[in-house]
């Protein structure tokens, strides 16, 4: 008998989608093709210079010549927890926190500490993609509540209820979120949260994007707003959206003492520390203020509002306004099925595929968030490109027959 040269565990993860489409957007540029790219979630500013002057320095030190301890450097964790309170009003102490390679890593470790085979994870659609991949490697089950545009992509306690079985140990929360931009009131967080206190249930909430608000939109912690959560939170979080930092690898896990100290055995095994050079920078980054940050966040408003005004000017697409990240979700569910060039694309991830092709700009379409029938553009990139990009877009969609 032959057996599967990979196993199953790991041949049912799928490629993440976010980067292969800004793989082949690059790729096409690289042959010459002038291709715009919407797909990478990744701020298009250099870090900060005094971030980079830290690492510089830690290069020259012996000290991060040498292996540290697998959690995190402590003075990095130190800082990690001081700026959680900063930000979030959230008081924990530095061996709570276990840093990670980039937030990907913290979001595999969480699921992986928390789960056993069957227990089922309430996940909010649209999700980003790697969520998926991890709660199933964890041997997790995950449970979908779609949202939809009628909603501004926000779940409501009735809706998670609805999902909520004998097995589901755990909520996954998220918001700002990627990919819709959608950004829970601290009514709705404090909400959410008590429901998950009264079914005793783990919630673990995705920070990465909590600088990145907009209009009268605010990022609430679940873990202040619902203090009885207790130590059955987890607060995933790190630098790579807020500083710039998305190749530095640097992200974090924060959690009660138990589940940090399981999650670091894993770590230990698995990478050992976070690069230290990159921790060096992770550490000026957040010890100092946020007026990096502020600029970016300035220049992203500026861009949301123009990508959300030229797409809901082309026919058959509904974007509704996302309040945070720097993403937008708009719905392409009309122009599904009609004819563009004597093709007709039945999926949004034809439509995609067709628009590359004709119009050259690159978006990742809604297959890859859960929720067919959208398209996630990510507006962290020039003023220029966006608007020539979108303008590229408006005028194939236009050709509808």
């Amino acid at each position: 008998m032959t057996r599967p040269r990979i196993s199953a565990r790991i041949s049912a993860i799928s490629e993440s989608a976010t980067l292969a489409v800004d793989a082949k957007a690059k790729a096409m540029k690289a042959a010459g093709r002038p291709v715009i790219g919407f797909g990478a979630g990744e701020p298009d500013f250099p870090t900060p210079d005094y971030i980079v002057e830290a690492a510089v320095e830690a290069c020259r030190n012996p000290r991060f010549h040498k292996y540290t301890p697998a959690g995190g450097l402590p003075e990095l964790k130190q800082a990690i927890a001081d700026k959680t309170l900063r930000d979030s009003g959230y008081q924990v102490d530095a061996a709570q926190v276990l840093v990670t390679n980039g937030g990907k890593q913290a979001v595999y470790e969480a699921f992986a500490t928390l789960l056993d085979p069957g227990d089922e994870v309430l996940v909010v659609a649209p999700y980003w993609t790697t969520y998926p991949e991890a709660i199933k490697l964890a041997g997790g089950v995950q449970v979908d509540v779609v949202t939809d545009e009628t909603t501004g992509y926000l779940a409501s306690v009735e809706q998670l209820e609805a999902a909520r079985t004998e097995r589901t140990k755990a909520l996954l929360f998220v918001s700002p979120s990627n990919p819709t931009g959608a950004v829970y009131s601290p009514e709705q967080v404090e909400a959410i949260g008590r429901w998950a206190v009264e079914h005793e249930l783990w919630v673990v909430t995705d920070e990465i994007y909590e600088h990145l608000t907009y209009g009268d939109a605010t990022f609430a912690s679940i873990a202040t707003a619902v203090p009885e959560l207790g130590d059955r939170v987890v607060v995933l979080n790190g630098v790579a959206k807020t500083y710039a930092m998305t190749g530095w690898r640097v992200g974090w896990l924060i959690g009660p003492k138990d589940v940090v100290k399981a999650a670091t055995n894993l770590q230990s095994h698995a990478t050992s520390n976070v690069s230290n050079v990159a921790q060096a920078a992770a550490l000026a980054a957040v010890s100092g203020d946020l007026s990096a940050a502020a600029k970016m966040r300035e220049a992203f408003d500026r861009r949301r509002q123009t990508m959300v005004r030229m797409l809901n000017e082309i026919p058959g697409v509904l974007c509704p306004e996302p309040k945070g990240a720097f993403y937008a979700y708009p719905s392409v569910k009309e122009l599904l099925g009609r004819d563009f060039g004597g093709r007709r694309p039945e999926t949004s991830t034809e439509l995609a595929e067709l628009i590359l092709e004709e119009a050259e700009v690159a978006l990742v379409p809604g297959e890859a968030f859960g929720t067919p029938g959208y398209f996630r553009l990510s507006y962290a990139l020039g003023d220029e490109d966006l608007v020539e990009g979108v303008s590229r877009v408006a005028k194939f969609l236009g050709q509808v027959g």
